[in-house]
């Protein structure tokens, strides 16, 4: 195409990019109308959308009203015949054209128009530019006016189809949040329902153990204990699971976390309880993190027990506590010399009840990882680990990295 200003260009292209980022159809109507006129120099632009048999007038920008939010024909206005026939329509004189409603245009301040489609192939609408004086639209402004409406068509297949992805992702959530709130509301009825018949189960358990051991053969001591242990057990595994779901709903009240200060109390009271074992820990700088101190702390607590537990076959329990800090995230990690586990069974690892290992080798509920990853993932991160049979395993945590506040000092004058 010749003779196109380069300033013409320019403004194409950057429209271009203008339409590329925008998501919802008002802003598409906003930013065409606009550049319609500014291409063309035109007295006037309107956006037309195609409504079933009707042409709908949605915007305008001109020097004075035209027919915004009116509705009209396809076979009764100049937008509808252009959609009809998949071509622009160019009248120099609209009193001298057969195809125009004379009287539609007389309290209006047109006297030429140029008019495309938008979309050549089932046009969805049109783009009309209004000159207030008799002038013959060049070659050269229905070529530009033409590219314009050939790129809003795209843009406006982008908006619908992100409009859609963005339903069908709400639409989602609402099923998988519903699913979530039935799943979590049964596990807690159950679990709060339990703890009644499982109190009566494991007390007369043990006052028939305590009260009449005499009557019961050293077989009937060995079932009830084992009734006993049991039940202690499960209620164990309630308890975690009640503190599951309740630090899922707890709100984050998010202080500056000394990470230091924790581990080490932990560290200390787990070498109280366990003087009989060898243990080290080998404790590196933590830097502190923004969070929940309490739910941080359950972090911690349930990372150092578990290397804690572990390791118990090991005549030297090492275990190895640090951090590395970069700008964004802070990655702290619990580190030991202890039974590892299958890398093949990953995926089962933060999953609710679920045990790598068999509850005779090791004791526990299946609970504390899956509330592990809970916590730091409501902190905005991620918790993974590595390990090796019979080598050890180590466990990462990241959050955001904590930025203290710039402080300006004030310079006196």
């Amino acid at each position: 195409m010749k003779n196109i200003p380069p300033e013409s260009i320019k403004l194409l292209v950057s429209t271009v990019q203008e339409l590329s980022l925008t998501r919802d159809l008002d802003t598409v109507m906003k930013i065409v109308r606009t550049a319609a006129r500014n291409l063309t120099g035109a007295d006037g632009a309107t956006f037309v959308l195609r409504d079933g048999d009707k042409c709908y007038y949605a915007d305008e920008d001109a020097i004075a009203p035209l027919w915004k939010g009116s509705r009209f024909p396809m076979s009764a206005c100049i937008s509808g015949w252009a959609m009809l026939n998949r071509q622009p329509a160019v009248i120099e004189d609209i009193y001298a054209d057969s195809r125009i409603p004379a009287d539609a245009y007389k309290p209006t301040f047109v006297k030429s128009l140029a008019m495309v489609p938008i979309r050549t192939i089932d046009p969805i609408g049109a783009i009309g530019n209004y000159w207030a004086i008799q002038r013959m639209p060049t070659e050269e402004e229905v070529w530009l006016l033409q590219s314009l409406a050939d790129i809003t068509a795209v843009t406006i297949e982008n908006v619908y189809v992100y409009a859609e992805l963005e339903q069908r992702v709400k639409d989602r959530t609402r099923q998988l949040e519903a699913i979530n709130q039935d799943l979590e509301t049964f596990s807690y009825t159950v679990s709060h329902d339990l703890r009644a018949p499982l109190r009566t189960v494991t007390s007369f358990t043990s006052i028939l153990l305590e009260d009449h051991a005499q009557h019961l053969s050293d077989e009937g001591k060995r079932i009830a204990t084992k009734i006993v242990d049991g039940g202690k057990s499960m209620a164990a595994l309630i308890d975690r699971l009640l503190l599951f779901f309740k630090n899922d709903k707890k709100e984050l009240l998010k202080v500056l976390v000394p990470m230091s200060a924790i581990v080490t109390e932990l560290t200390s009271d787990i070498k109280m309880q366990e003087r009989n074992r060898d243990i080290e820990f080998l404790i590196h700088d933590l830097p502190n993190a923004q969070g929940d101190i309490i739910l941080i702390t359950e972090v911690w607590a349930n990372l150092i027990s578990n290397a804690v537990k572990y390791t118990r076959g090991k005549l030297k329990t090492l275990i190895e506590i640090g951090a590395e800090e970069t700008y964004q995230q802070l990655v702290y990690y619990v580190k030991d010399n202890g039974a590892g586990f299958d890398m093949e069974n990953y995926d089962k690892l933060f999953g609710v009840f679920q045990r790598l290992h068999a509850s005779k080798e090791f004791e526990g509920t299946g609970v504390g990882l899956a509330s592990v990853q809970r916590i730091i993932t409501r902190h905005g991160g991620k918790v993974w680990a590595n390990a090796k049979i019979n080598e050890g395993a180590m466990f990462y945590f990241s959050l955001p990295a904590y930025r203290r506040p710039v402080i300006q000092s004030k310079k006196h004058l």
